[in-house]
Parts: C-alpha cells; structure tokens; sequence
C-alpha cells in the first residue's frame, strides 16, 4: 500500500510539474546530444585504447598481486588473450560504428560512436566493480540469496534494502533522462507503457534471477540488446507491435522457466 500510494503521489507531482499533462520539449544541447549525436572518429578510437588500456592495467595488476601472495593465478598468455579479445571487440566495433550509416551524407551525418554507448559502458564498470569487487556488493548477493542468513551474519538487510532501491531510482533517473534525449521531450506518459516490463525482462532474459542472489550488471545489459534486437528487428521486418510483444513474452518465460528450474535442481542437489 505505501508503494501504491507513492505511486500515485509522484504521478500527481508530476502532472502538477507539467501542467497537468502538456508536452515539454526539449531544447538543451547537452541533454539532446546525449542520445541523437556520435563521438568523433578520433574520440571513440582513443576511447576504446584508453579502456584496452586500463582493462590490461587491472589484468596485470590483479595477477601481480595474486602472483605475490602465493595464490592461484592464470597464466599470462590467458591474461593476455582477455585483453587481446577486448581489443578485437572494441576495434570491430569502433570501426562499425565510425562508417556513415547516414543515407543522406547532405543532410545529416551518423558516423561515430554514439555518445549514449561510453555512458553505458562507463556505468557497467562502476556497478561491475561495486558488485564483485565490494563487500557492500557481496552484502547485496547474501540479502538477495537469503535475507535470513545475511541478518545472523550481522549485515543489515534493511539498510542494504533500501539502499538498492535508491540505486534502481538512481539508475532509472538516468535512463529518464536519455529516453527524453531520445524523444526531444516529455510527457506524463513519457517511461510509461511497456518500459518497466522491458527494464524486468531485461534483467531476466540476460540471467538474472528473480528469486535474489544470482546476476551481474552485465546480464542486464546484454538481455536488453536482446529486447532491442527483437523490438527494432520485427519492426524493420513489418511485423506488428503484438507480434513484437507476443515474441519478447516468449523469450521472457523461457529465461524465467531456466531460472526456476535451474534453481529447483540446484536445491535439489545442494549446490545452492
């Protein structure tokens, strides 16, 4: 009932912010960029060397570390193979990206990484590392897994709790502020409709379990290509939106019905 009842506060506030339902466009340069404009060749070339860079840094410096306290390491060849892999991948990519995509050179250009992908990437290694590398994150893993459990090894599940929901508000703030980059404006209706279905099944779809304890932030955002590919592909392809909707609830049951099964036989084995 307080979720409801915010809820419907936050929608008034929000009508009451917008005059009662008038649409805002949006004028700021900055704010449209963020989603309708690229990055220069030479800025996303030496993005992609910078994050190669840093990526064989951490390598290295995780297997030194490793390697000095007598644990465990792979070898250097595997090491350099993950960073050669990124490499290749951020090259492939880069370079797909800086092709004029535009079929009108005269009018408008499209050549370049678009500003919205560093955002992403960049928010990928924060949450990345604060998960994994955190015991704030694997504080988050034991509340998700067993509340019960967490609470008798003295972590506090409420605050850990809250906490979370006030990065998903966060987070979500964030993708507020592309999607009005997207569109030029906002409405009421403006993350409505089937945006928050879309966010869950994202998350689902890329592994993400429902029942708590089992994700990383990269899950999410490859389950949400896989939404987008299926959401702009069946309509590049002519079919319907309730094609669309029928297809995406598809994939979304069968990542749900792995999970569920997948934590059915782990349980059943203890292995959980």
């Amino acid at each position: 009932m307080v979720t409801l009842a915010g809820f419907l506060a936050f929608q008034g506030v929000v009508l009451t912010l917008m005059d009662e339902g008038a649409n805002i466009a949006v004028r700021d340069d900055v704010l449209v960029a963020i989603a309708n404009r690229n990055l220069s060749p030479a800025l996303g070339w030496a993005l992609a060397a910078l994050a190669v860079a840093g990526y064989a840094a951490v390598q290295l410096l995780r297997h030194r570390n490793r390697a000095a306290r007598g644990l465990l390491t792979d070898p250097i060849a595997v090491v350099a193979a993950r960073v050669g892999g990124l490499a290749v991948i951020l090259g492939v990519a880069v370079y797909v990206l800086n092709l004029e995509r535009s079929r009108n050179v005269l009018v408008t250009s499209l050549k370049g990484v678009p500003i919205v992908v560093p955002i992403i990437a960049l928010l990928l290694v924060v949450w990345t590392f604060v998960l994994q590398r955190t015991s704030y994150g694997r504080h988050i893993y034991a509340v998700g897994g067993n509340a019960e459990a967490a609470r008798r090894a003295g972590i506090s599940v409420d605050r850990i709790r809250i906490s979370v929901f006030v990065i998903a508000s966060g987070m979500a703030a964030i993708g507020g502020i592309v999607a009005a980059s997207r569109a030029n404006s906002v409405d009421p209706n403006t993350g409505g409709s089937n945006v928050l279905l879309y966010a869950v099944g994202a998350a689902v779809i890329g592994g993400t379990s429902l029942f708590g304890g089992k994700g990383r932030v990269v899950d999410a955002v490859l389950g949400g290509a896989v939404v987008a590919v299926i959401d702009n592909g069946m309509g590049l392809m002519g079919y319907s939106s309730g094609v669309k909707f029928v297809v995406t609830g598809v994939v979304l049951l069968a990542a749900a019905t792995i999970d569920a099964l997948s934590r059915r036989r782990a349980a059943a084995t203890g292995t959980r």
